[in-house]
């Protein structure tokens, strides 16, 4: 699991995988053992299937001398660390819950990736997220969507 500021939506997601048997990997509740959070993900990457990203309006931004572009954007942290599990996954294997798409700057030059859309609550990309996940060999009880 990727996230930003939004921890409410950090913690419906974790809840809602939980519900469904997965036990998420959340690096900042690894023990840090002197390493980056950057480390953690490095070192962790090998026990990872598949990549859950959050990415929510935390940032605002716009191009140089284009005030009237702007717009939200997911923390830097998170797209660095998209970026990293794409490399490490492939493009299969990591989806982005874009909360409020509509008001999102989506990061650039970066096609094909997998944006399961939401606006307030994570629940609501619950059946789309679980088909992504069962497309790559995961078990959900559609009772528990």
């Amino acid at each position: 699991m990727v996230y930003g500021h939004d921890a409410t939506a950090r913690d419906q997601l974790e809840a809602m995988l939980r519900r469904w048997g997965i036990e998420p990997l959340i690096l900042d509740q690894l023990p840090s053992e002197g390493q980056t959070i950057i480390e953690k993900l490095e070192n962790s990457a090998a026990q990872v299937g598949f990549a859950v990203v959050l990415a929510t309006p935390d940032d605002e931004g716009n191009r140089a001398n284009h005030p009237d572009e702007k717009s939200f954007r997911a923390r830097q942290n998170v797209v660095l660390e998209l970026g990293m599990l794409l490399s490490k996954l492939g493009r299969n294997k990591v989806v982005i819950l874009l909360k409020q798409q509509e008001h999102m700057e989506r990061p650039s030059d970066i096609q094909g990736l997998i944006y399961i859309p939401f606006r307030d609550d994570v629940k609501d990309a619950s059946v789309l997220l679980a088909k992504e996940m069962a497309a790559q060999g995961y078990r959900i009880d559609i009772r528990k969507l």
